[in-house]
């Protein structure tokens, strides 16, 4: 991460991204402003953002759509910024990967709590905080699986590079430093969000299903990370370390 963290600011709105434009400033960010998704893309090629406030009510392309073209083109944060405030709206971001969700009108103090915070999970030199556990920097493997926390980064047992979102790393990172042990939900979201965590979170049942669709054969017949039903998962598979 950058010492000056570059937002890129998405809405087809001028008003709404010039007023987060000079608040984000404000506050020490270098921001950037676009209005649709073909001039994200552009930005994202020649100058990469760390974290992308995304709307979800674009002409033409749908935001979710955006949403998904950012996973699987780039690594940086993704924070939903939209009027649709429906449960099942909310759902589906989680499950395209973006790291939180706001609804508008919202308070500017706390979008910027939002972003530090999912900033915070993105930094390598940061990894999930985890209870009465030793510092865990360096690879963690398991089933063929590397998981790198210095560069928080994760290769599949091709050696090939899998993109995860920040939260999905966090959680990841989770299940590898408690392998064969089941984690209740409050468990896991106590230690991928700590007191950043909100009662929407509690959905981490999306964020589990997002990781297996990216480490699992199949999605729908987990065998690495199980339910354990009434109690929450498990990470089956054994790891090693180094």
């Amino acid at each position: 991460m950058k010492n000056t963290p570059h937002i890129a600011v998405l809405d087809d709105e001028p008003d709404i991204t010039e007023l987060l434009a000079g608040y984000l400033q404000g506050h020490g960010f270098r921001v950037s402003q676009v209005h649709e998704g073909r001039a994200l893309t552009a930005l994202m090629e020649t100058d990469p953002a760390d974290l992308v406030l995304l709307d979800l009510g674009l002409p033409g392309e749908d935001g979710f759509t955006i949403a998904r073209r950012m996973r699987e083109s780039w690594r940086c944060g993704l924070i939903i910024v939209t009027g649709r405030g429906d449960a099942v709206d909310k759902v589906v971001g989680l499950e395209v990967g973006a790291d939180d969700y706001v609804t508008k009108p919202f308070d500017l103090r706390e979008l910027v709590a939002r972003v530090k915070a999912v900033l915070r999970r993105l930094a390598p030199a940061t990894p999930a905080p985890v209870a009465n556990q030793p510092a865990s920097a360096g690879k963690l493997r398991f089933a063929g699986w590397q998981l790198d926390t210095g560069s928080r980064s994760l290769r599949n047992p091709q050696g090939e590079s899998v993109v995860l979102t920040g939260g999905e790393f966090d959680l990841l990172h989770v299940f590898t430093l408690h392998p064969g042990r089941v984690l209740s939900r409050d468990f896991l979201l106590e230690q991928t969000r700590g007191r950043e965590a909100t009662p929407f979170d509690r959905t981490i049942d999306v964020q589990v299903g997002r990781l297996r669709k990216k480490i699992e054969t199949d999605a729908d017949d987990p065998q690495l990370i199980r339910s354990v039903r009434g109690a929450g998962y498990m990470l089956v598979p054994p790891v090693s370390h180094g």
